[in-house]
């Protein structure tokens, strides 16, 4: 498949200069993969795909266009790469429009020494549908769940491929392993659910299917009696599940996009404090392992570790070539693309430090507060930093987990959120985002 789809890239990107482009590049992206379902231990459903998708971006005098089809035939990619010149002729231009420099690219063109991609052969569908099976029966064996809803075994292979006009090709696959599963307790109005899933790039790292269910199960079980929160003024801990999200806002508040827009809490931050003393938050696209690590961008620009924060400060802001241009930057390597359109700033894998204690000892350190282990909606005005969402978890009294909490609203400002957080020890090692649960003084629940 690799060859194969680096032959389509460029078979595609010499019908967009002869179509007239002073400039292109190609986007190929191709995968397979299979998934089964299994409900009241028999197969529910089971799925194989194959498919690629090409994403072809011109440049004319300034002006770009994107256009995509999965048609691989030569008349597809004349008529593409014809419609892409004359739509860039007829957009707007835009002078910090263009693909990189020479001295800018990457000499990195795969992701050898990154083990990406598992080399063992692919599980059958049989297995699959194994431990998808082991996965439910080990959560159907718990006292008290009234219900599976759903499990869920899948594999899969991705493979991305960019090539450019200004002599970048390179390509980089990765496998992916996942399990999943939903557990119903009581019924009607009592009714609750929690769910367990994992995923990781090797299948001997993923947990044992009965470890999934069993989990699952016991998520549901702990939801019994849920009910409404006190309204007030209280400590809150985001659990490891959920407390990425927190850590995702402010990375939204320092991408290159909206920076140049000015609708960024954070526009006026660069080097000013953001998370309290001696916290730092680290991307790293060429872990091992990682389950966003790229050994180059989608400009092909090259990637590398750096801190976003460092010591509570912000460093900087993430960056593609046309954001970078647009504040008299440089880029920071950090492109992400679909098929279906332009370069924009992105993040993949990231790492905040974590704390001394764990999750139960700052539940301990509470006193009395919520737990969430849950999110829903949002209303986050993107330019204050307001932050107001739904949750759901568990009611702490006394520094304990006293009972289940549905139907509940918490809300904040970003800034000052962040600067009072707390992190425990718990991160999980496979996450591409990896943040520890996270406690945050005096947010407003509005309960019952």
């Amino acid at each position: 498949m690799a060859e194969k789809i680096e032959t389509l890239g460029a078979a595609l990107l010499e019908a967009a200069l002869a179509a007239g482009a002073d400039a292109a590049d190609v986007l190929v992206s191709a995968g397979r993969s299979v998934s089964v379902e299994v409900r009241g231990g028999a197969l529910e459903q089971a799925e194989r795909s194959e498919g690629r998708d090409l994403g072809l971006r011109v440049i004319c005098a300034g002006r770009q266009a994107c256009v995509s089809a999965s048609d691989t035939s030569p008349e597809t990619f004349r008529a593409m790469a014809e419609r892409a010149v004359a739509m860039a002729r007829e957009a707007p231009a835009d002078a910090t429009v263009g693909l990189a420099d020479l001295s800018q690219l990457s000499a990195r063109r795969d992701a050898e020494g990154l083990d990406l991609v598992e080399e063992a052969d692919a599980p059958t569908p049989e297995a699959l549908l194994e431990a998808a099976l082991t996965a439910e029966a080990a959560a159907r064996d718990v006292a008290g769940i009234s219900l599976v809803d759903n499990t869920s075994a899948s594999h899969g292979v991705s493979e991305i491929a960019l090539l450019a006009s200004n002599g970048f090709a390179g390509r980089y696959a990765r496998s992916a392993h996942s399990l999943s599963c939903v557990a119903i307790t009581g019924e009607g109005s009592a009714m609750e659910r929690d769910w367990a899933a994992e995923s990781r790039s090797h299948r001997a790292d993923l947990p044992a299917p009965d470890e999934v269910g069993r989990l699952a199960a016991e998520r549901a079980l702990a939801r019994q009696g849920a009910r409404k929160p006190p309204t007030g003024a209280f400590p809150v801990l985001f659990d490891e599940r959920v407390a990425a999200s927190l850590i995702g806002h402010l990375t939204a508040a320092i991408n290159g996009g909206a920076i140049v827009r000015g609708a960024s809490w954070l526009r006026d931050a660069m080097g000013e404090a953001v998370l309290p003393p001696g916290l730092d938050l680290v991307e790293d696209p060429l872990r091992l392992r990682g389950p966003a690590s790229r050994p180059f961008d989608v400009e092909g620009l090259p990637v590398a570790r750096r801190a976003l924060v460092r010591d509570g400060v912000l460093q900087g802001w993430v960056l593609d070539l046309g954001t970078a241009r647009k504040l008299g930057m440089e880029s920071t390597g950090n492109a992400t693309r679909g098929t279906g359109g332009p370069p924009s700033p992105g993040l993949g894998n990231l790492d905040l430090s974590q704390g001394r204690d764990s999750r139960e000892a700052l539940i301990a350190q509470m006193g009395r507060g919520l737990v969430i282990t849950s999110l829903m909606g949002s209303a986050i005005n993107p330019t204050t930093g307001d932050y107001s969402r739904g949750a759901s978890g568990f009611w702490v009294e006394g520094g304990q987990i006293a009972w289940p909490v549905n139907e509940c609203t918490i809300a904040g400002n970003l800034r000052e959120m962040l600067m009072r957080l707390t992190p425990a020890n718990d991160a999980r090692p496979h996450a591409a985002r990896r943040v520890p649960s996270l406690l945050v003084e005096g947010l407003t629940l509005a309960g019952g």
